[in-house]
């Protein structure tokens, strides 16, 4: 259950970055730093969970890479970011060591 609580860490710590996005627009500063606000503490709450069975440096390791691969994957997707060789084949071993840490773990 701990890792459920993890990777629903990281996909909210993608939420954070969206909302920071957002506010750039003056008509939608305060949704965006409301939303922001508010993927952090989802986010947080569920780490603070998924850290009482597993160990810290282990869960913020996979926890910050799921935040980072699924915020350049957003980035892309939807703010029309580029998706280069180099960018993917990075986030491609973000997430190799993600399993690797998850496979260490037990």
């Amino acid at each position: 259950m701990a890792w459920l609580y993890l990777v629903a860490a990281g996909l909210l710590e993608i939420g954070w970055p969206v909302g920071i996005k957002l506010a750039e627009n003056p008509d939608r500063r305060i949704a965006g730093i409301v939303t922001a606000v508010l993927f952090m503490a989802g986010s947080g709450t569920c780490l603070w969970v998924a850290q009482k069975q597993i160990p810290m440096g282990t869960a913020y390791a996979v926890w910050t890479g799921i935040g980072a691969v699924g915020t350049l994957l957003v980035g892309i997707w939807f703010y029309g970011e580029p998706a280069n060789v180099m960018r993917l084949g990075s986030a491609f071993l973000i997430v190799a060591g993600i399993v690797g840490l998850k496979l260490a773990h037990g």
